[in-house]
């Protein structure tokens, strides 16, 4: 059977909590989030797209969370500072992946018989829209997408959504935001920089912190698959997604 809806929702409230402190310390806007939020659901749910029905979105996460608990090797969240050695050696092995959102790039540089295992093996992109080439050929592989809305990506989530339609591409599709309302149609798992908001969506679906694995996941550098960004800004961001990764105990 899959996951009952409890299940989908079971979420550590810490998790929840530090977005509140994270938009105090950057002076951002509840409002911003929920007017995103609200934006993209709405383009969402009038896209006329079947697949994109709430009722499949929620189908969507199931069948991910089925396949994540398929097996009991690690799932492994490949982040923006990944190298092609890393990947390989990991392919030795028969993980799953969660791709925060551009680090697919990474598949870029391997040899078609791996690389081909490596989009094989991605289970979704967590994104908030600006993964640059590594989240676009993330969508080519039609590898689902568990898009994030923000106060300041509606331009980002815009071109995403714009680009797959405009490709035709049939593409499944998971919602999320970052404000503390219950909002139907849509997920918040926690976290707040792509890296720990795929941690969070891991672990709160039933996956132990045991099993889950990071690679190319920096605090002290901006990863080279990283989208469009403000460096210094970046990394004030990923100090804090440290934060969120200390409350789940996660190593990186």
């Amino acid at each position: 059977m899959p996951p009952t809806k409890q299940k989908i929702e079971n979420i550590n409230h810490e998790l929840i909590k530090i977005q509140d402190e994270i938009r105090d310390f950057f002076g951002w806007n509840l409002n911003d989030d929920l007017q995103s939020t609200k934006k993209l659901l709405y383009r969402i749910d009038n896209s006329n797209i079947k697949n994109w029905e709430t009722s499949n979105r929620e189908k969507n996460l199931c069948d991910i969370i089925e396949q994540m608990n398929s097996t009991d090797k690690k799932i492994i969240i490949i982040g923006a500072a990944a190298t092609s050695s890393e990947i390989l050696k990991i392919l030795k092995k028969n993980n799953f992946f969660v791709l925060a959102d551009g680090a697919g790039a990474v598949f870029s540089t391997l040899d078609d018989n791996s690389k081909k295992e490596a989009w094989a093996r991605s289970l979704c992109v967590i994104s908030d829209g600006d993964g640059g080439k590594g989240l676009t050929q993330a969508i080519q592989q039609e590898v689902p997408l568990i898009l994030h809305a923000h106060g300041d990506n509606v331009p980002s989530w815009t071109k995403t959504i714009d680009y797959i339609l405009s490709k035709d591409i049939e593409m499944k599709i998971v919602l999320t935001h970052q404000t503390p309302r219950k909002i139907d149609g849509m997920y918040n798992f926690g976290g707040f920089t792509d890296g720990d908001r795929a941690v969070c969506f891991v672990h709160s679906n039933g996956i132990p912190k045991e099993r889950i694995a990071m690679v190319g996941t920096r605090t002290d550098i901006v990863g080279k698959w990283s989208g469009i960004t403000d460096k210094e800004l970046k990394l004030s961001k990923l100090k804090w997604m440290e934060k969120v990764l200390q409350i789940i105990e996660i190593n990186y």
